[in-house]
């Protein structure tokens, strides 16, 4: 069974930083391209930031560039948003998503 599980949620002040973890279980990361996207409050749903597995290229939203980094640890089937520098606006619960897969969310806060 293809499953993915996020963690490495929290709350922190702005300014800080998380780094949130997505494991794969039941496939290989590098089968398909990854994603980070995040729900807000009374929002929708968001792409932060993507690794293409054709070329291993990276995007990220204008929102989050140069703060936000994506990784992916093939080894440990393990993909990574390193996130600085943290806004307010950036409270959401954040989902990983690989092929047909969604994790289950983890919840960031920033809040002073």
């Amino acid at each position: 069974q293809e499953k993915l599980v996020e963690s490495g949620g929290d709350s922190v002040q702005p300014g800080g930083s998380l780094r949130l973890s997505c494991t794969a279980s039941g496939f290989s990361l590098d089968h398909y391209s990854i994603g980070w996207f995040r729900q807000a409050p009374g929002k929708g749903r968001e792409g932060v930031a993507c690794i293409l597995t054709t070329d291993n290229s990276t995007y990220y939203a204008d929102s989050v560039k140069g703060r936000f980094t994506i990784s992916m640890d093939t080894g440990k089937n393990i993909v990574y948003l390193q996130m600085t520098n943290l806004k307010p606006e950036d409270t959401a619960v954040y989902y990983c998503h690989s092929g047909a897969n969604w994790g289950q969310g983890t919840q960031v806060t920033v809040s002073s």
